[in-house]
């Protein structure tokens, strides 16, 4: 059906008039859908991305900043398709699964979602308390347990819409402005040191482990089932059917939600190889503790930006990881736990391993590594669902967007693969 408020009347050279499609973004369509790119955009800053791009900065200078970059950019295109999902269908990532794959598939990528989200949940944790502990000299498993106590308070804000998006906006305020304090302390991102990050290359197996980190860490694979859900939410809150200038609003949010992130996902690894790289060095900085001692060193105001960030990112992306869970079960087996004994079930695990003394800087690493394999059982079903005409209608996925999808999927699970050979072998 013809809609003229779609169109834009141009004048062409020789005055001739075209009505021609409206590209462009109003600030009505996007005001009303904007907020669920900077729920997902905290998740992109989490502890797993502090210890991944701590550690790559201290151990190889800026040499994986190029990673960073890319994994981003690879997941703003992830998540306008989560987010697309959502919109045009009314219905999360996991319930497309479950209305579009047998149940034998349904099932595996059920799994596969509940272990991603028990990871996130672990990380959250973990850092949160890590950063109490530096903070005050709290014990870990009581940091822990504050941190999820403090997320689960915030997440029950999610009721009222703006009220959530607005207390999650306002920590990653609070994580952006202390990276970007830290980075203007230091005086890093110098022309040779942006240049020197921007040639591809690994460095060494540590360097593929660590890169493998960071894609984890980047692109989130719980970020993605909340995404959808967010913008289904939305459309469901509006019941109307999902249009162009909805989508583009979509991209909009997201490219600046992530833009942020980006930004400081780059900050943390360049205040790191400034103030912790030491060419040639014996000894290495390979936990959060050693980071902070590091940064303290260089600039006692850095170091408490660097620890305040951290602990406000836990407790923003421990609510992120909680509501994944609970998309995923709802989505995938119509069932939804209520979020206190969800986040009890979910605490359990990293307080038991936080009591074991096991250093949890590389819990965290090893975390984001299994974020990273999990990637695909959430890629590929978005991909394929967003590239069937049966499921978008309209709004399908162009050849050359699912082509560029297919490229990043492929080089996910061979980056994968790659470090799961090196591991066994």
């Amino acid at each position: 059906m013809f809609d003229p408020a779609l169109y834009d009347r141009r004048v062409l050279p020789g005055g001739s008039r075209r009505l021609l499609p409206d590209r462009r973004v109003r600030l009505g369509t996007l005001a009303r859908t904007a907020g669920p790119g900077l729920v997902v955009a905290v998740a992109y800053v989490d502890p797993g991305n502090f210890a991944t791009n701590v550690q790559a900065g201290a151990l190889l200078g800026s040499r994986l900043l190029w990673v960073v970059l890319a994994a981003s950019a690879v997941a703003m295109l992830v998540q306008y398709l989560a987010a697309k999902a959502g919109a045009v269908t009314g219905r999360s990532l996991p319930e497309l699964c479950r209305d579009t794959y047998p149940r034998p598939v349904t099932a595996g990528l059920w799994v596969s979602a509940e272990v991603v989200a028990m990871a996130t949940d672990f990380v959250e944790i973990v850092g949160g308390a890590i950063a109490l502990h530096l903070l005050f000299g709290m014990p870990l498993p009581v940091g822990g347990a504050l941190v999820g106590l403090a997320g689960t308070l915030l997440l029950l804000l999610r009721g009222r819409r703006s009220r959530f998006q607005g207390a999650v906006a306002a920590l990653l305020a609070v994580i952006v402005g202390c990276f970007l304090y830290a980075a203007w302390q230091l005086g890093v991102g110098s022309p040779a040191q942006l240049a020197g990050g921007l040639v591809p290359g690994f460095g060494g197996s540590d360097g593929l482990l660590l890169a493998t980190g960071i894609v984890g860490a980047t692109i989130m694979p719980h970020a993605v089932y909340v995404h959808s859900a967010l913008t289904a939410e939305q459309r469901s809150a509006r019941l109307r059917r999902c249009s162009g200038a909805t989508l583009r609003a979509h991209r909009v949010d997201v490219m600046a939600a992530l833009g942020v992130a980006t930004v400081t996902n780059a900050a943390i690894l360049l205040v790191a190889a400034s103030a912790l790289h030491v060419p040639g060095a014996t000894t290495v900085v390979d936990t959060l503790d050693d980071a902070y001692a590091g940064l303290k060193a260089a600039s006692p105001a850095v170091g408490l930006a660097f620890v305040l960030a951290l602990l406000v990112a836990g407790l923003a992306a421990s609510c992120v990881g909680t509501y994944a869970g609970d998309v995923v079960m709802q989505g995938f087996l119509r069932r939804r736990v209520p979020v206190l004994v969800r986040r009890a079930v979910t605490l359990a695990p990293a307080l038991a391993l936080l009591c074991t003394g096991v250093e949890p800087t590389k819990l965290l690493l090893l975390s984001q590594v299994v974020l990273s394999v999990g990637l695909p059982a959430a890629l590929l079903p978005l991909l394929h669902l967003t590239a069937k005409r049966s499921v978008m209608g309209e709004h399908v996925n162009r050849r050359s967007t699912t082509a560029t999808a297919a490229l990043a999927c492929a080089a996910v699970v061979t980056l994968n693969g790659v470090v799961l050979a090196t591991a066994l072998g």
